[in-house]
């Protein structure tokens, strides 16, 4: 059986920050009511010329550099967004571009989970035979799609980044097990009604203010609270593992009170919890990448660490996933990775022709050695 291995994994996040006392200057809110209730302190904003595939870009480049390996070499992009840059073209086949890669990329959407359920789908791939390197991204711009009049939602965003490489490897590692789950009964507690097909977009969108994002905090709290713990318990008991044997659960970050139930739930202490949720706020399909790159920089997530990925998000859907960290190698950075994308790709095939110029002057030379 082959397995996917993490074998490199990076993270963008805008300069931007943008902090509950900057929100008590334009909304009806306080820099207490927004920590008490959520965990929020700040969060980081795109600025112009910041684009999901901008930020996607940089994290993957970071992937692949941590991973020994080029755009060239990938098999499979696969993004997980629920704000790319524009309805069409997906924003996976224009990272593919800037990248240099020479592969299939598609953009998956299942809102806050969608990292997840990338990950899951890669190691598919992977077990099945059919691909040996996979980047899954997970990105949002998601401050673009926020009422920045509604403080029920606008205290709760950010924007970011997260990549990881999966890998074939012999060895039981990377994805161990996962659950996916959806419940599309609760689909308009955490909706953006406007701009598609039911409700095109128009003067009237505008008006009403239909193009962002609306939710039902008390809704979705409620479904969080509900699925986290039973999500992870279920990926555990299928990797065939204990909650004695996690060593990290990383969750979606949303809010820290959810996940501060979700603990108690698992009883399990909170400091096997990796949160970051002060400093960038819910990056919706970033979240879980980011905080993944974020515990391996702080030494919170070593060489065979076995951790626990679990989250839940607008459609309603919940993942979660039982990751074992294999051997993490230091960067092996080389020369032609400061070579943008097209022109990489360009360099390596002028390299193959020279080399098959050489070799075809080379030939008449050998021919001749060989002969006598």
């Amino acid at each position: 059986m082959k397995y996917g291995r993490i074998a490199g994994w990076g993270k963008c996040v805008p300069q931007k920050i943008v902090t509950n006392r900057d929100l008590e200057q334009t909304v009806d809110t306080s820099d207490e009511w927004i920590v008490t209730r959520t965990g929020i302190r700040e969060r980081r904003i795109a600025g112009e010329g910041e684009t999901t595939a901008s930020m996607s870009v940089a994290a993957a480049r970071q992937a692949l550099d941590r991973a020994g390996i080029q755009a060239f070499d990938l098999d499979l992009i696969l993004v997980a967004t629920s704000s790319p840059d524009y309805l069409l073209p997906p924003v996976s086949s224009m990272i593919q571009d800037q990248l240099g890669a020479q592969c299939g990329a598609f953009t998956l959407v299942a809102g806050c989970t969608g990292f997840v359920y990338g990950l899951a789908t890669a190691q598919q791939f992977i077990a099945g035979g059919a691909y040996k390197n996979i980047l899954v991204i997970g990105a949002e711009v998601i401050s673009r799609n926020i009422d920045w009049t509604d403080r029920n939602t606008c205290v709760l965003f950010g924007d970011g980044a997260g990549a990881v490489v999966v890998q074939a490897s012999e060895s039981p590692t990377g994805v161990l097990s996962f659950v996916l789950g959806s419940d599309g009964s609760g689909a308009e507690h955490l909706i953006v009604p406007g701009g598609g097909v039911v409700m095109p977009m128009s003067q009237r969108v505008v008006d009403e203010r239909a193009h962002y994002i609306r939710m039902n905090g008390r809704e979705v709290f409620k479904f969080a609270t509900r699925v986290m713990g039973k999500a992870a318990v279920e990926a555990i008991e299928k990797s065939g593992l204990t909650l004695a044997d996690i060593d990290l659960v990383i969750p979606h970050q949303a809010n820290e009170r959810i996940i501060e139930l979700a603990a108690r739930q698992l009883g399990l202490p909170l400091d096997k919890f990796f949160i970051n949720i002060d400093r960038y706020g819910n990056t919706s399909a970033a979240s879980i990448p980011i905080a993944l790159v974020e515990a391996i920089e702080q030494g919170r997530c070593t060489e065979n660490s076995t951790l626990v990925l679990v989250g839940f998000g607008a459609g309603l859907t919940w993942a979660a996933a039982v990751v074992k960290m294999g051997v993490l190698e230091q960067p092996r950075f080389a020369m032609w990775r400061t070579i943008p994308g097209r022109a990489k790709t360009r360099a390596r095939l002028a390299m193959g022709a020279l080399s098959m110029r050489a070799g075809a002057f080379l030939l008449p030379f050998y021919t001749r050695v060989t002969r006598r």
